[in-house]
């Protein structure tokens, strides 16, 4: 349990980074971009968000004590819109990876709603991944 409680704070702290990244990207993005990509930061804020909501309250379910702090890895300020989805990209390549060691931790059944929970955030990390792909090009 406390393997599956430690997992899940390090997606916490992704999530918290991510947030933080996203809503840091859209205020600064500059130019033509900023129509279509200030908007699509701004959601991939909201989704971290709610992602942190979900991991946050189970940690607190399972008994654990969730992390209040974002993870380390450096937030890059750039106003150039590639290396933003650069970075994006290398964020949600990151928080999948996790999410897909913290599902392979859930094995109870007795845990099955919170295995869905975080299998549908893992798709969603997914999805992020190849529209952040296809926009890097």
């Amino acid at each position: 349990m406390s393997d599956m409680i430690d997992k899940m704070n390090i997606a916490l702290s992704w999530e918290l980074r991510a947030s933080n990244m996203y809503a840091h990207y859209a205020a600064n993005i500059k130019g033509i971009h900023r129509l279509q990509l200030s908007p699509m930061f701004n959601t991939e804020m909201t989704e971290s968000i709610q992602h942190a909501d979900i991991v946050r309250k189970a940690i607190v379910q399972l008994g654990g004590i969730p992390v209040t702090e974002r993870n380390p890895h450096p937030i890059t300020h750039t106003n150039h819109y590639l290396e933003m989805l650069n970075y994006s990209l290398e964020t949600e390549i990151k928080a999948a990876e996790v999410y897909a060691e913290l599902i392979e931790l859930i094995e109870d059944s007795a845990e099955e709603d919170l295995r869905d929970a975080i299998e549908q955030i893992y798709l969603s990390e997914l999805r992020s991944v190849e529209e952040m792909r296809l926009l890097v090009g």
